[in-house]
């Protein structure tokens, strides 16, 4: 399908951050709305920063990875590289060194990252303005966009040195970053909140990806209600089943995200004992799937030692990273999904990708979850932080198989309905053409409270 009849061609520069050899949600939803864009017929370039990004459908991010990650950790803590050497950037830019890079398992705790979080937000002011001035004048080569979009609010002090050069309009893309700002020290996290909230006027449209994390970012970054607006994240459904086929075989619960803490496998596996507790319940398995950090190996060793106090063990197995074919077959396999998380989750990608799949969630009230749900149907909402409450809720769906049938038709067809990248990607270009239209007339405070309304 086309652009809309009164849609023009438009050339978006879409900046994405790499997460090393991780699966990233955020990576996964700008590699799936650049692609969209294309497919509409606009021009969507998609430029990965800090390492290549990793995507479990076709990548078509640019093979060149600027505001490098090796040169932006060596600028932070040696001062011999922020100075300008060609030849060491060559080589540290270079797509070896990147590929190695991705390889490993690489730390994305942000205690440990605290004076590179502040030094990258303060932008050409920070001891990476070298990266800057390399990325600008890359881009400037480039054919000029119609936008830009920034893919996070810690990527802002990037905003105000693009504007500058480019001359377009800078969209920044809200999925997720109050966790790691929460993950700062005290005094680290108060620095970056500050110096985001000082290049807000920068930046023409912040776009969320629910509403609950609309207001929550409004309110945490000082963010004025005329550059707020909200567009739904979107998934490609390519690959995933023509219908809801209920699975075969024992009662699977499906644990599918990055093993973390946050993300609350050990929330789960608590439920699962109470609910196994039961004692009069059909042959049931306990399932999980996902990036596995080499800091959190001990974390899913407490797991598996939570449940072997219960001699449920066996009935537990982990299958380690899967890629786009494996993600779904895991999905399929699974009677219900539950990813009960300690935060409160702004995307929810993963549960969308089990609702495609015809599967039921069981998620607490967090976040966007109760929106999510609310739209789609397909899945219950549970008090958080109550296992009990849980695995009540697993108990009942266990055994009402007229009831599992429904919410897997309801999240079969409400997240087609909602939730879709062909959706994601034309809210996306109604919130452009309102910025390239108010570009052409001068006019950037009306176009602004026009995006805001969408």
């Amino acid at each position: 399908m086309g652009r809309g009849a009164s849609e023009r061609t438009l050339r978006i520069l879409s900046i994405t951050a790499g997460a090393a050899n991780m699966y990233c949600g955020s990576c996964l939803r700008d590699n799936a709305l650049a692609t969209e864009l294309r497919r509409q017929g606009h021009e969507a370039t998609l430029v990965p920063i800090y390492t290549p990004t990793r995507t479990d459908e076709p990548n078509i991010s640019e093979d060149r990875v600027l505001y490098g990650g090796v040169n932006v950790y060596l600028q932070q803590r040696m001062p011999l590289f922020r100075r300008q050497l060609p030849w060491m950037d060559r080589l540290l830019d270079s797509s070896w060194v990147m590929g190695l890079l991705s390889k490993l398992s690489v730390s994305t705790d942000p205690s440990e990252l605290g004076d590179l979080t502040v030094s990258t937000l303060r932008g050409e002011n920070g001891f990476q303005r070298k990266e800057v001035d390399k990325l600008t004048q890359w881009l400037v080569e480039q054919p000029k966009p119609d936008v830009i979009i920034l893919p996070n609010s810690l990527m802002l002090g990037l905003a105000r040195p693009l504007k500058r050069a480019l001359e377009v309009p800078i969209a920044c893309t809200l999925q997720g970053e109050d966790l790691f700002l929460d993950g700062l020290s005290p005094r680290h996290r108060e620095e970056a909140v500050r110096l985001i909230r000082d290049q807000v006027e920068q930046v023409d449209v912040f776009m969320a990806v629910s509403d609950y994390y609309a207001g929550f970012m409004t309110e945490l970054l000082d963010i004025p209600a005329s550059k707020m607006t909200m567009v739904p994240l979107g998934i490609t459904m390519d690959g995933y089943p023509k219908d809801a086929t209920p699975p075969d075989g024992p009662f699977r619960i499906g644990y599918f995200a990055r093993v973390a803490p946050e993300k609350g496998l050990h929330n789960l596996a608590e439920a699962y004992v109470l609910l196994r507790g039961e004692g009069d319940l059909p042959p049931t398995r306990l399932e999980a799937a996902g990036y596995l950090g080499r800091e959190h190996r001990g974390y899913l060793a407490d797991v598996r030692r939570t449940l072997a106090r219960h001699g449920l063990e066996s009935e537990f197995h982990y299958h380690g990273v899967v890629d786009r074919d494996q993600k779904i077959a895991f999905l399929q396999s699974q009677s219900v999904v539950s990813v009960p998380t300690d935060y409160e989750e702004p995307k929810g990608m993963f549960v969308l990708e089990a609702l495609a799949a015809g599967i039921p969630v069981i998620q607490p009230k967090r976040g966007a979850f109760p929106e999510i749900l609310a739209k789609t149907g397909g899945g219950e909402i549970v008090e958080a932080g109550n296992p009990r409450a849980l695995a009540r809720a697993l108990s009942a769906l266990i055994r009402d198989r007229t009831k599992r049938d429904r919410l897997a038709r309801e999240a079969y067809e409400g997240v087609r309905k909602h939730y879709s990248v062909d959706n994601m990607a034309r809210q996306s270009i109604a919130v452009f053409e309102r910025f390239t239209a108010g570009r052409q007339a001068k006019d950037w405070e009306s176009v602004v409270t026009g995006a805001a309304a969408i």
